[in-house]
């Protein structure tokens, strides 16, 4: 399987701004800025050495209490992908998360093997399970069964490459003999989000990584065993992951916040490099990055600090 990180290396990207405008990622001078000031953004991360960019997803957003802090905004992930692959050439493009049931497998094969084969190879497939109950129930998907529904779907997309036409039979969707191409360039790497066990259980037994949820580094040997066990009884003895972690938000120019700037938890380069460099004593090698900033250009300085002043201070990639 698909594993993007070096062999006792280390990777670092980000999920992109502006592309959602969710009270709970976006800093203020998102909600003016631009398809360009996007396009700046990801070229500028691929030029600093990130490994991958990330975008979001949600079909729609439900005017309820429990999205009131998540605005509307969510650009579509493949669209803005496939966007992106054509502004950039090296950087790997993840959807961080797609929530694959919201849509039939083959529909979600068809989607991120085009990416993956537009791209020249740097499509990766976040999966998640999903939050928003009355988005599942706006779609006609069952909320309480969609840890099952995406287990189904991750095992079918897997399927979807390992002949010209795959059969499928699943609780949920059943066909005979169809094809998918283009195929991905490359064995299409799957990371699976998510909190607790289930996501951990999930990403070892289908996925070649795992996308944090803001877990603390206590958390991580247990997330590293229960990845390595799971992948065990499936088969998979000794498969590689993409171990992610997601440090605090970040500002680098600065050993405290500047007027104006959102809540971040970790001021200057060396407080962020310690953080990193425990996470990656617990086992972790994929870090998720969180940049504050006021302005666009001050973002960018974000992106060029971590690289100039962060990264050094890590070890080795």
């Amino acid at each position: 399987m698909g594993s993007i990180t070096p062999p006792g290396g280390w990777i670092y990207g980000i999920q992109l701004p502006v592309q959602t405008l969710s009270r709970m990622l976006a800093d203020p001078w998102e909600g003016a800025a631009t398809v360009d000031d996007l396009v700046t953004v990801a070229r500028r991360a691929e030029a600093a050495g990130h490994s991958f960019v990330g975008v979001c997803d949600h079909v729609a957003i439900p005017d309820n209490d429990y999205a009131a802090h998540m605005n509307t905004t969510w650009y579509d992930t493949v669209a803005t992908l496939a966007f992106l692959a054509a502004h950039t050439t090296t950087v790997n493009l993840a959807s961080v998360v797609w929530i694959a049931a919201y849509r039939h497998p083959l529909q979600t094969a068809k989607a991120f093997a085009t990416l993956d084969h537009l791209s020249g190879g740097r499509a990766v497939l976040g999966v998640g399970a999903g939050h928003v109950e009355a988005e599942f129930e706006a779609l006609g998907v069952d909320f309480a069964g969609r840890g099952r529904r995406l287990d189904e779907i991750l095992e079918a997309v897997r399927g979807a490459f390992e002949s010209d036409y795959a059969t499928h039979r699943g609780e949920h969707f059943s066909y005979d003999r169809m094809g998918v191409a283009p195929p991905p360039r490359r064995e299409l790497p799957i990371w699976v989000g998510g909190r607790g066990r289930a996501a951990w259980r999930r990403a070892g037994r289908y996925g070649d990584g795992y996308i944090p949820m803001g877990n603390p580094k206590d958390e991580y040997p247990e997330i590293i065993e229960t990845m390595a066990s799971s992948a065990a009884a499936a088969g998979r003895d000794g498969a590689a992951f993409d171990v992610g972690y997601m440090p605090p938000w970040a500002y680098l120019l600065g050993r405290s916040a500047p007027e104006g700037l959102p809540p971040a938890g970790v001021f200057g380069p060396e407080p962020l490099a310690a953080d990193l460099r425990a996470a990656r004593s617990a086992g972790a090698n994929a870090f998720h990055l969180k940049f504050r900033g006021r302005t666009l250009a001050e973002y960018l300085d974000q992106i060029d600090a971590f690289a100039e002043e962060v990264a050094p201070l890590v070890g080795e990639p």
